[in-house]
């Protein structure tokens, strides 16, 4: 990146740092119960791993031409945009790959009737969920047939992955060389997400990287030195912001013959996409379909943002039982028509008196017996400095199915834990070691990046809803209600009664 990129990306994250502690405010001192109904809950919606990308939205179209002239590949000088023009410059896997007249890399056929553009961030779990888990099925059911046109946007989340950029800006300079080194770096920078993503500066590593798969070396490197490529990124937050994306990864789907263009948020079951693709291939409109705003267009209010959604994120995960799609972990049954999603910090006072006092109440009498669906989300404020490590303990256990075990026994045990004069992490470790779990693979988790992106992303998600803990968004239809405070059984109990009565 060049330095003025850098300072840009470096307020940006100072920025959300500002941001999260203005809304990590102590559990706060006043936890007289609230509950204030907002229609719709109006809150931009999120996506499964989200954090808001840095604001400065200005306008900016996301389009492509039919015919095209032939591809021009040629270096862009130092301080030119890298850019490529054409439609076409090689094939990849069977596939034909390329850049737009606009520099956006795609693959398909780039006369495709319909166009998927996914705005994404290569350090974003989730983005590569979707490329490892969803990719292939689509480009073999669309991209091979001549259907649909992929394309590919950069929308690093900086507030969430402060060294993303260095991927991006990998694989736009070994795109400078042709489209298959773009896809190939793409693929890879994905696919090796682990290797990279917990990495000081991982420039170094996509160096190597590159260097591995082909890309020219000493060209490779004047790119990155350039910061020539800082330009196509910026584009890519620049005009996703205009459309309304907030999070990755989103997805903007175009059909020929069609006025309006889709939005999918998150990344959703392969069957999502298949069903639109196919309605927008016979011409026409998804079902329950978001329409996308024209860039520059003021929004409306978003509605429920994706994971207090019922048809989105509150679903359940196929692939991990207990999760629902937004990453969330639940309890009760999914398909109740009330649903309680708690923010919840683990070294928070006002917490624990709820999960400890005011919870099992709640279980027995709504949960146990299907009513409520109950959903748990990370929100560990910068006053408790150890909740967030804690957080992390709890997904590791979760990741083997004992999330919530793991919850009642850091409540229970918080002073163990959480004390200055102890190691916290140490300490949980050995509260680990006394539970029924792998300890290898615990302590694995527990050490990488991957449980710590998910707290995150629930901290992302909680920014400009929720401002104190334990809070709860009581969904129920399309509609979500704040709850907060540490509220007595017998009233949180009869509250929920009568919304599942009224």
């Amino acid at each position: 990146m060049s330095s003025e990129t850098g300072r840009r990306f470096s307020w940006w994250w100072f920025t959300a740092l500002i941001a999260i502690t203005l809304l990590a405010v102590a559990c706060s001192g006043d936890q007289t119960a609230q509950d204030g109904d907002y229609p719709a809950l109006e809150v931009p919606a999120n996506s499964d791993q989200t954090t808001p990308a840095p604001e400065d939205p200005t306008s900016g179209a996301t389009s492509e031409d039919g015919d095209s002239p032939p591809p021009t590949l040629t270096l862009a000088e130092p301080g030119e945009s890298v850019a490529p023009s054409g439609t076409s410059s090689g094939a990849l896997a069977g596939l034909e790959v390329g850049f737009t007249d606009e520099g956006f890399p795609y693959r398909g056929n780039p006369d495709a009737a319909v166009t998927l553009i996914e705005y994404s961030d290569y350090a974003c779990p989730f983005c590569g969920r979707y490329t490892d888990e969803t990719v292939p099925t689509l480009l073999e059911q669309y991209g091979l047939t001549g259907r649909v046109k992929f394309i590919f946007r950069d929308f690093p989340l900086v507030s969430l992955h402060p060294t993303a950029p260095s991927a991006h800006t990998a694989a736009i300079c070994a795109g400078e060389q042709s489209a298959d080194l773009y896809w190939a770096v793409h693929d890879e920078a994905f696919a090796r997400q682990a290797d990279w993503t917990g990495l000081p500066d991982p420039t170094g590593f996509f160096a190597g990287l590159a260097g591995g798969i082909g890309v020219e070396t000493a060209a490779y490197q004047e790119c990155i030195e350039s910061g020539r490529s800082d330009a196509q990124i910026e584009a890519g937050l620049t005009d996703g912001q205009a459309l309304g994306f907030n999070g990755t990864p989103t997805f903007q789907l175009i059909a020929d013959g069609l006025e309006d263009t889709y939005t999918l948020i998150g990344a959703q079951p392969v069957e999502t996409f298949q069903s639109y693709l196919d309605s927008l291939l016979a011409g026409e409109a998804p079902d329950d379909a978001q329409t996308a705003e024209a860039p520059g267009e003021a929004s409306e209010p978003a509605g429920l943002p994706f994971w207090a959604d019922f048809n989105t994120g509150l679903q359940p995960d196929p692939d991990r039982p207990g999760v629902n799609l937004a990453g969330d972990h639940y309890k009760g049954n999914t398909d109740a028509s009330l649903v309680v999603i708690e923010f919840s910090d683990y070294e928070c006072p006002f917490c624990r008196d709820h999960a400890m006092g005011t919870q099992p109440v709640i279980d027995e009498a709504l949960v146990d017996t299907g009513d409520v669906l109950w959903v748990f989300k990370h929100l560990p404020l910068d006053a408790h400095p150890s909740a967030r490590v804690a957080a992390v303990a709890a997904e590791c256990a979760g990741d083997q199915g004992q999330f919530w075990e793991m919850h009642d026994l850091l409540f229970e045990t918080v002073g163990d834990w959480a004390s200055d004069d102890i190691d916290t992490d140490a300490a949980l470790i050995d509260l680990a070691g006394g539970q029924p779990l792998d300890q290898s693979v615990f302590q694995q988790c527990f050490a990488s990046r991957a449980a710590l992106e998910r707290v995150l992303a629930d901290m992302s998600d909680a920014s400009g809803i929720i401002s104190q803990t334990p809070s709860f968004v009581v969904v129920q239809g399309d509609r979500g209600t704040l709850m907060q405070g540490s509220i007595p059984a017998d009233e949180f109990v009869a509250s929920l009664r009568n919304r599942l009565e009224g």
